[in-house]
Order: C-alpha cells, then sequence, then structure tokens
C-alpha cells in the first residue's frame, strides 16, 4: 500500500540528488583512474624508445630508425600533454568533493526515515540539510558545479524485482534498518578488504619482480646494461600507482569500520527480538551513521593526501628515468652490498643513456633525415625516375633528327603518285623504327 512518504516529494528530491552526485563521482573517479593509467604508460614508453633507438642496429633500413626517433620524441610530449591534462581537470579531487556530499545526503535519508519519522517537521529538516549540503559541495567545488543528467533509477541500486529489496521510501523498523543498512554496509566492506588486499598483493609482487628483474640485467651487465633502464621505469610507475591507490591507508580505514560494524551487528543480534526497544533501534542508527560518515571522512582525507603526493608529473623524460633509478635503488635496498653497488652503477649509466640517446635525437632529428643513408635511399627512387624520363626524351630526340635529315636530303623531290617506287621505298626505309611493342 503506497504511504505518506511515497507521496511526499522530499525523500525523492534527496534521493535524486544523491543519484546525481554518485553517478558523477563514479564517473570522474573512473575516468581520472584511466588518465593516470595512459600517463604511466607513456613514460614506460619513452624510456623503450630511447632504449630501442640506442641500440638499433645500422643494418636496418634507415627510414624505420628514423620514425623510432619520432617515437621518442612524441611520447614523453604526450604524455606531458596528459599530465597537464589531469593537472588542470583532475587535480582539484572534485570527485571526491561530489562523493562526500552524496553520502552525506545518503546520510540524512537514513536518519528522516528512521530517528526521524515520528517528528512532525522532518520534512522542514530534511529540506534544509539538503540546502546546507548542496552549498557545501558548491564550495567545495570552486564554485563550479556541472552536473550531468541523471536517467537511472531512483533510488539507485534498487532492484524492483527484488521484493525484500530497500524501495527507498518507506519508514525503516529496526529489522529493516539492520538489514537495509548494517548488513549491507559489512558486506560491502568485507568484499572491498578482500579486493584491496589482492590488489596489493599483486602490486607488491609486480614490484618486487621488476626490482629482481633490474638487478639480474645489471649483474649481466654488458649491452644487456642498458635495459635496466626499462625496467627502472616499470618500477617507478608501480611504486607511483601504489601510492596513488593509498592501499595501506584504506585498508586500515576499511578494516576498522567493519570491525566496528561486526560490533554493532552483534550487539544487536545479542538483544532479543521482544525486548529491543525505540532506544535500542535509535542507538544502533545513530552508532552506525556515525561510523559510516566518520569513515568517509577518513577515506576522503587519505586520497586527498595521496593526489597530494602523486601528483601527475608533466616533466620530460629526462625527469622520468632520474625518478625510476631512485624508485629502484629504493627497492633493491638490503640486498647483497656488491649487487647492490653493481645494479645502481648500472641503473645510473643506463638512465644516462637513455637521456643522452633522448637529447641528441631531439637535437640531431633533422640532421638525420639528412643522413647520407636516408638521402642515398631517396637518391635511388630520385635516379630510377630521371632514368625513366631520360629514355623518353632521348627516344623523342633521336625521333626529331631522324625527320629532319631525311626532310633536308629529300628537299625538292615531289611525293605523288607519278613518285618511282624505288624513290618512295628509299624515304620509307629512312623512317626510324617504333621500338614500342605492338598490341
Amino acid at each position: 500500500m503506497e504511504t505518506e512518504d511515497n507521496k511526499t516529494p522530499i525523500l525523492n528530491i534527496a534521493w535524486t540528488r544523491y543519484a546525481h552526485f554518485d553517478a558523477l563521482s563514479n564517473d570522474r573517479t573512473r575516468a581520472n583512474k584511466r588518465l593516470r593509467i595512459w600517463i604511466a604508460a607513456f613514460g614506460v614508453l619513452a624510456t623503450l624508445f630511447a632504449i630501442l633507438t640506442q641500440v638499433y642496429p645500422k643494418e636496418w633500413p634507415a627510414l624505420l630508425g628514423l620514425a623510432l626517433k619520432w617515437l621518442l620524441i612524441l611520447t614523453p610530449l604526450i604524455g606531458s600533454a596528459l599530465a597537464a591534462f589531469s593537472n588542470q581537470f583532475y587535480n582539484g579531487s572534485d570527485w571526491l568533493v561530489m562523493r562526500a556530499g552524496a553520502e552525506q545526503i545518503l546520510r540524512e535519508i537514513f536518519i528522516y526515515r528512521t530517528i526521524m519519522q515520528k517528528d512532525p517537521k522532518r520534512h522542514e529538516w530534511l529540506e534544509r540539510r539538503l540546502v546546507d549540503i548542496q552549498r557545501q559541495i558548491f564550495r567545495g567545488l570552486g564554485g563550479e558545479m556541472v552536473l550531468k543528467e541523471y536517467n537511472g533509477p531512483i533510488p539507485p541500486y534498487d532492484d524492483p524485482n527484488d521484493p525484500a529489496d530497500d524501495t527507498g521510501f518507506e519508514n525503516l523498523t529496526g529489522e529493516q534498518y539492520f538489514a537495509f543498512r548494517v548488513e549491507n554496509q559489512l558486506a560491502w566492506h568485507m568484499k572491498k578488504l578482500k579486493q584491496r588486499q589482492a590488489e596489493r598483493v599483486r602490486l607488491t609482487i609486480f614490484i618486487l619482480a621488476t626490482g629482481l628483474a633490474s638487478a639480474f640485467i645489471a649483474a649481466i651487465g654488458g649491452e644487456f646494461s642498458i635495459w635496466v633502464a626499462l625496467t627502472a621505469s616499470l618500477t617507478a610507475a608501480l611504486v607511483g600507482w601504489q601510492g596513488l591507490r593509498n592501499l595501506d591507508a584504506v585498508i586500515r580505514n576499511y578494516s576498522k569500520v567493519q570491525l566496528e560494524l561486526m560490533v554493532i551487528y552483534d550487539h544487536w543480534n545479542n538483544i532479543s527480538p521482544a525486548n529491543r526497544t525505540d532506544g535500542d533501534f535509535y542507538q544502533m542508527v545513530e552508532n552506525t551513521e556515525a561510523l559510516l560518515w566518520s569513515q568517509n571522512v577518513e577515506y576522503i582525507k587519505a586520497m586527498q593526501e595521496a593526489l597530494a603526493k602523486n601528483k601527475a608529473d608533466d616533466s620530460l623524460i629526462r625527469n622520468l628515468v632520474q625518478k625510476a633509478v631512485d624508485e629502484d635503488k629504493r627497492i633493491k635496498d638490503g640486498m647483497e652490498k656488491v649487487l647492490l653497488e653493481g645494479t645502481e652503477q648500472a641503473l645510473h649509466e643506463a638512465g644516462d643513456t637513455a637521456i643522452d640517446t633522448y637529447q641528441e635525437t631531439f637535437g640531431s632529428l633533422a640532421e638525420e633525415a639528412s643522413s647520407p643513408l636516408v638521402q642515398a635511399e631517396l637518391a635511388a627512387m630520385q635516379q630510377a625516375a630521371a632514368q625513366a624520363i631520360e629514355t623518353a626524351a632521348q627516344g623523342v630526340s633521336g625521333i626529331s633528327a631522324a625527320l629532319q635529315s631525311i626532310a633536308a636530303e629529300f628537299d625538292g623531290v615531289k611525293i605523288d603518285g607519278d613518285t618511282p617506287v624505288g624513290v618512295l621505298n628509299d624515304l620509307i626505309s629512312r623512317y626510324p623504327a617504333n621500338t614500342e611493342p605492338k598490341g
């Protein structure tokens, strides 16, 4: 049966505002994540092209080598452009501001449907809270709040085919709030904890693997030493991504919330249904919403600190290689002294080689295009075309000279029906032969 709350527009407005900020925060988070991945990828590619340019065999096509050098020039420039774009449009952590606003609206919605359900002025209270929250978001965004159109369900994440799902509009009992909020958030945090822990393990394995690869290549030495720059660049990219994700802080935060939710969960279940009072119900709501809001504030603070420490680097290849050297040195700290010193030396040599290669390439690209080998390939094509033209010109010139000679020799000779056959045959035999094939 339709209740009074279904007819009250304030809940629909609140859910709509929550849906707007939640969807936009998720979109901006995904876009920022993709952008950061591309920036790291272009940094690694720049190091790879610097190495390939250095070791490119001279007997291979010169034009291909020239293309590699152009890629070496363009790759860090594109990476720098993406970093500048990220710093301009994604460095303000606006999606975190929207996430905070969405979570705050969600908190007020649950309080409205539980603790405030017997208050006759709760509609005006929720309206005032929405005004305050939206103004806070507006100020947090620096006076620019651009919202996308939202066409999804209201409330979002509602499954109309699940009769046990929260419709979002009715007043909630203690059992309903426990199921829709406490159990739901406990399951969500347990799932996210497993995902974040698995991600942290994978990143640690990859970082150790690239660090060990750097040490192994450095130990081999010789012509392979330059490839240490690539493994160091991969290590730096992975360490930077790990810092941006701030997994240690996130896991600690989620673990704390999981623990406190389990305490609330156990306490509610420890009270028999017959002995549960409104006081127990309201205390559970107050504790849960305070916990979730505190967790949200800590999460946003941790992510803002991570963003500040991992601002997208818009420098070019020399800074990237130098950072890779520093990160690789940190990872190999604690290895055997001899191996560490050899690896560090190889890293510096490889990094310096990559830097010199980039500088030399950037300064002599035009000169490379006019190198003897490239010019020889172009000259060969020009010579072939010139010979074809010359052959055709010589043929035309020979025919013209032969015709002029015939005209001079038979000057004054009348050619008509009375001309003797011998004279005609002699004249025809003097014409130049056509060397073109018939047909």
